[in-house]
Parts: structure tokens; sequence; C-alpha cells
């Protein structure tokens, strides 16, 4: 499942899923490298 996290204030980053962090953040993993930060609420259609 891709899933879109929040850098700092400006940079997102949009990946494969991994998993839930303890402290509320998530790990995605773009390529061979995994980036951890909050994930971005996401919206009914």
């Amino acid at each position: 499942m891709l899933r879109t996290i929040v850098i700092g204030s400006c940079v997102s980053v949009q990946g494969t899923f991994v998993r839930g962090l303890p402290d509320g953040k998530i790990l995605v993993r773009v390529g061979e490298r995994e980036f951890a930060g909050q994930p971005v609420p996401t919206r009914a259609a």
C-alpha cells in the first residue's frame, strides 16, 4: 500500500508502507531506502 509521509515542514515522501512506529510515525520504503515521518491523513473519496 502506498502511503505519504511528511518529513520536516515542507518535504513529503510517498512510498510503500513498511510499519508503524511507537511514536506515531510510520516507515515507508522508496527503492532501497526507508524514511520515517508523520503520516498524511487519508480522506474519504
